[in-house]
């Protein structure tokens, strides 16, 4: 391994180290402190306050061991990290402290050995989705990362490291943070990929290598992910795509259970092969991520000095990414709703909730009535109250099928991954569903099964996001999937919720992730609606207003306290005053029939659901339309 010449070592310049030969980095922190005893639910940043001589023995170990490059314990210690453990307020402290710590041990390697060696501030994912996937601006986002740039550089750090980045949109904002509170502080970027090499969000390593070159990134590389083979792998990917200096540090392999604990399998002397084999591809800087120990890091530094690394092969900047990006038929050609929608016209759709088994013929045939009546779209929802039932998916296509009325699915991101959610709407569409109705999705601890596990990889303004995408050809990970899905996309809004702010926020945030028509929860207080829609003129879309057609005062109790939908007292006092069962279905009808003529003007069309699944109650309820 080339060694660092007298002059760098003279002036501590930290531009040699993007200019000259193979630099040595240290390897996991994590690690090293669990080793040490401490418990796997602490905040191991926190341990730069009450354990720093712990802190401090790791990177002694580390740069005893030959590492030019250490990192500072500050990979979590961001905002959102810290606030899961209480210690939100405390981001300054820990990062300041946390770079002391590790610029004390440097200066001290200075002055024993008369060899120089530089402290990177580690700055990990802040462990939340950002927009477009997620509720966390980007605006958040930056923040959170200027807030650690500022303490790090506070405390003396050389460079910056952005490591275990899951998404370029994250890595963006961490680039930006750093550029704006310290432009002079050189930034290595590394994404963590999967089994198959690609980022997280799908992007594939020379996507990545193009879009951080141009973001400005001094290095980029990979960290984490499944291994030594698989980063090396991204590693000769990014080296056709990037003239940037490359950066690779790989786990010990993937963690396997032995007697109970994780064990990382990967020995010091097959890291060290490894490490060889990324500075042939194109790697300048190198070391370990978790598992790793001094003792594999000292095993690469031998194996390094072994090879010359000005050998390593010449990097080819390959052509620039393109999108294979196509552009979506117009609203109106999409589906009978989207022409509705796109020409202005009154809609209606009624609700049909799917059977709780297999047999949905009771749901078709109350579909057959409704569209002989002239109802232009039947609206089924997804497992509502997080309950087990028929998929949505299935019932629309029998419903089309048997009946030939179009369908509105219902699509909610609690039970799948976004790996899923792109595989179902795809196969929505080869089958003919084109109108999607976009939803976060009620949580499992509401329904029959509270235990079930939950995943929201995404919420309804990610999912907007998604579904456009896969309208312009194009899967999260912006590669091409070769035709437009031709979805419409709806979402919703509760006008009567307490948190209107929250609501007209996130509406705002979905319009423009690309929905094309909003349907409401249920309607029965109209000056909150009105207020509603004049809360979204600047960025309203075509609002579809639900009504539902209450059943009992008992209806009316559950909608108002678990639905939380707004519900006048007067209206409240009507059901209460009904004397019998029938009387209070048919005051439920007649006060669902003023909703809808009184909302008509305001609104482009109506969602009429049909409680416990009394079709004919739907029917009626429209039937004041004629």
């Amino acid at each position: 391994m080339e060694e660092m010449t007298a002059e760098k070592m003279k002036t501590g310049a930290v531009e040699g180290l993007f200019t000259g030969g193979t630099v040595l980095c240290d390897g996991a922190m994590g690690t090293m402190l669990y080793a040490g005893g401490v418990f796997i639910h602490k905040c191991f940043d926190e341990l730069n306050l009450s354990q720093p001589d712990l802190v401090r023995g790791v990177h002694e170990e580390y740069l005893q061991a030959g590492s030019q490059v250490i990192e500072t314990n500050t990979f979590g210690a961001n905002a959102f990290r810290l606030e899961r453990y209480g210690l939100r307020d405390k981001v300054r402290e820990i990062n300041l402290a946390g770079a002391r710590l590790a610029r004390q041990c440097v200066e001290r390697i200075r002055e024993k050995q008369a060899s120089d060696a530089f402290v990177a501030g580690a700055m990990g994912p802040l462990g939340v989705r950002l927009e477009p996937l997620g509720p966390t601006s980007l605006d958040e986002a930056r923040a959170a990362f200027a807030e650690q740039v500022k303490a790090l550089t506070e405390g003396g750090v050389d460079l910056l490291i952005v490591e275990t980045m899951m998404s370029l949109d994250e890595a963006e904002q961490a680039i930006r943070a750093a550029r704006s509170e310290a432009p002079d502080l050189p930034i290595i970027v590394m994404m963590t990929v999967d089994e198959e090499g690609n980022c997280l969000d799908g992007a594939s390593p020379d996507t990545a290598a193009v879009r951080l070159t141009e973001l400005g990134a001094d290095a980029i590389g990979c960290n984490c992910s499944a291994g030594p083979a698989t980063v090396l792998s991204v590693i000769e990917c990014m080296s056709k795509a990037t003239k940037l200096p490359l950066a690779a540090m790989p786990n010990a392999g993937l963690p396997r259970a032995v007697d109970g604990r994780n064990i990382y399998l990967c020995s010091p002397e097959y890291m060290a092969s490894f490490a060889r084999k990324m500075v042939k591809a194109g790697a300048t800087f190198v070391g370990g991520c978790c598992g790793t120990t001094p003792s594999h890091i000292r095993a690469m530094r031998s194996s390094l000095r072994a090879i010359d690394a000005q050998e390593a092969a010449v990097r080819p900047v390959a052509q620039p990414h393109t999108e294979s990006k196509v552009t979506p038929e117009p609203l109106g050609k999409r589906s009978r709703v989207g022409s509705l929608i796109a020409a202005g016209d009154f809609m209606t759709m009624v609700e049909i909730v799917p059977p709780r088994g297999i047999d949905c013929s009771k749901e078709i045939e109350g579909a057959d009535q409704l569209h002989k009546l002239g109802v232009h779209a039947i609206n089924v929802p997804d497992s509502p109250r997080a309950s087990a039932r028929m998929s949505a998916q299935s019932l629309c296509v029998q419903i089309q099928q048997n009946v030939g009325i179009e369908t509105i699915l219902h699509y909610t991101c609690r039970d799948r991954n976004v790996l899923s959610i792109q595989s179902d709407l795809l196969g929505a569409s080869s089958i003919g569903l084109r109108n999607i109705l976009c939803l976060t999705g009620d949580p499992p601890k509401l329904g029959n099964y509270p235990d079930a596990t939950a995943i929201f990889d995404v919420d309804a303004i990610g999912l907007v996001n998604v579904v456009r995408n896969l309208n312009h050809g194009l899967d999260i990970g912006r590669n091409s999937i070769g035709a437009s899905t031709g979805f419409t996309i709806a979402v919703a809004a509760n006008p009567g919720i307490p948190d209107i702010e929250n609501e007209i926020r996130r509406f705002a945030y979905k319009v423009e992730a690309g929905a094309e028509y909003v349907i409401t929860q249920p309607v029965f207080d109209l000056r909150l609606l009105e207020a509603f829609l004049k809360r979204i003129e600047g960025f309203r879309i075509p609002l579809v207003a639900g009504i539902w057609p209450l059943t009992s005062l008992r209806n009316a109790e559950f909608m108002k306290n678990d639905l939380r939908v707004s519900m006048p007292e007067e209206i409240m006092t009507r059901m209460a005053a009904v004397g019998s069962p029938e009387a209070a279905k048919a005051e439920g009808i007649k006060i669902a029939q003023e909703m809808l003529l009184e909302s008509r003007g305001m609104v482009q069309g109506v969602q009429v659901s049909a409680p416990f699944g009394k079709y004919a109650a739907a029917a009626e309820v429209l039937e004041v339309l004629r």
